[in-house]
């Protein structure tokens, strides 16, 4: 595991199917593309955790959000503009996201990210990143780099620098599932 602070070595890492451990605008994350199936296969793998469970992706725009879902309602851009804090959503149907991102019924969970190293990795990918909690599947998801088992950090290809980490919430983001037919469901 090699720690890196370059966002375009951290990016290249990704593209060649890596898994980083990160900071997010919420905890200490996994993370790798979100389109790419072996590094989601590898997420699942370090975490112990059932890929019947889906993940959440980040992406770094409203723009690209409209890539990823078949539709995006106006209420979910409404919250997502207007919200002081993360809020990942989850939309009635993914598209181009590696398997086990999305869940068993097409639907998937994003958050626009509003941290600026998620942003910046985001953007020199090119593509939505899996954002989940650094921790087994079961443990207690850590707020800061020193909560991190040292299985997990063993596990990853990168671990970014905590130079990027920022002001997370240390919280995990609400979830709000978005119905077709209107209906709102507030998950967390």
């Amino acid at each position: 595991m090699e720690e890196l602070d370059d966002i375009e070595q951290i990016a290249e890492a990704l593209r060649r199917g890596g898994v980083m451990l990160y900071p997010t605008d919420t905890l200490w994350g996994l993370g790798c593309d979100a389109t790419c199936e072996a590094a989601v296969a590898k997420i699942f793998a370090v975490k112990q955790r059932a890929d019947a469970k889906s993940l959440v992706a980040l992406v770094d725009s409203e723009k690209m959000l409209r890539r990823y879902v078949r539709e995006a309602p106006a209420l979910a851009l409404d919250i997502v503009r207007l919200s002081n804090a993360p809020q990942t959503i989850i939309y009635s149907e993914g598209v181009g996201f590696a398997g086990g991102v999305c869940a068993a019924d097409g639907s998937v969970a994003i958050r626009v990210a509003n941290h600026v190293f998620c942003q910046k990795i985001i953007r020199s990918l090119g593509r939505p990143i899996v954002s989940t909690s650094a921790n087994i599947s079961g443990a207690a998801a850590p707020k800061t780099l020193a909560e991190v088992a040292d299985v997990v950090r063993q596990s990853v290809n990168v671990q970014v620098s905590e130079k990027w980490e920022g002001q997370p919430t240390r919280k995990p983001s609400s979830i709000i599932r978005l119905e077709a037919d209107g209906r709102v469901e507030v998950i967390r």
